[in-house]
């Protein structure tokens, strides 16, 4: 069957696209980009059944979206694209690299600080902290994280990485000023086995949703608790 493809922003008719009703929305892209050549790449479309109408899910068929012969189907530029896997790699880096040059470099943002006092234990055990907390990050990107689409747009990259790295910057400009008064080491030492217990909850529940998705699908499904007892909050 034939169907008319519009621009949803200004309803201009590209074309007709030419599929069949078990043709798929993630499908249907890469139809279009292929018989209309200048339409924008599949990866950056967004399928809408209305110009002003929500993106309709990749997994869709056009026979359940009720799309037939002749109908009419919009698209969206999403502009330029960026692997998911790459964001995130970008987001966890940042930190890392901001907070260590921070403390290892502190008179190049505080210069030469009278009565300045050198970093205390606090300050240390706080970058151990920073450090294991985004190395693990980046790890479970590489081999944990199973990403449901391969790509995101482009300006999501600077909106992502100004706030991981803003806030990293705040909080490695305090924590290792030559003028930091650390609180007393039992409040330091409560305040560490929180962050552990958290860093396992967390990765906990990052396996939980990893084994929810087999490799290479998009499966979705409620995440219930397993035999970690850490899943359990999922009730």
């Amino acid at each position: 069957m034939d169907i008319e493809i519009y621009n949803a922003k200004n309803s201009k008719p590209y074309g007709k696209c030419h599929v069949t009703e078990n043709t798929t929305v993630s499908d249907l892209k890469f139809a279009i980009h292929k018989q209309i050549p200048q339409t924008p790449k599949a990866e950056r479309l967004s399928i809408r059944l209305e110009a002003r109408g929500k993106q309709v899910k990749d997994s869709e068929t056009l026979k359940n979206l009720g799309v037939q012969s002749g109908g009419k189907i919009y698209i969206k530029d999403l502009g330029p694209q960026i692997g998911w896997k790459t964001v995130f790699l970008a987001e966890y880096a940042g930190p890392l690299i901001v907070y260590l040059w921070v403390y290892t470099r502190p008179y190049v943002f505080y210069g030469n600080l009278e009565n300045a006092q050198p970093l205390g234990l606090t300050a240390h055990i706080a970058a151990a902290c920073y450090t294991f907390h985004y190395a693990k990050r980046l790890l479970e990107t590489i081999f944990v994280h199973r990403f449901s689409h391969s790509t995101m747009p482009l300006s999501n990259l600077f909106k992502n990485c100004s706030y991981y790295w803003g806030f990293t910057a705040y909080v490695s400009y305090h924590v290792n000023h030559p003028l930091f008064t650390s609180p007393c080491m039992c409040t330091v030492y409560a305040g560490l086995a929180g962050f552990l217990l958290c860093e396992l909850g967390n990765f906990s529940i990052h396996m939980t949703l990893r084994n929810l998705r087999p490799a290479g699908s998009k499966v979705r499904k409620i995440p219930v608790p397993d035999a970690n007892p850490l899943s359990k909050l999922f009730k």
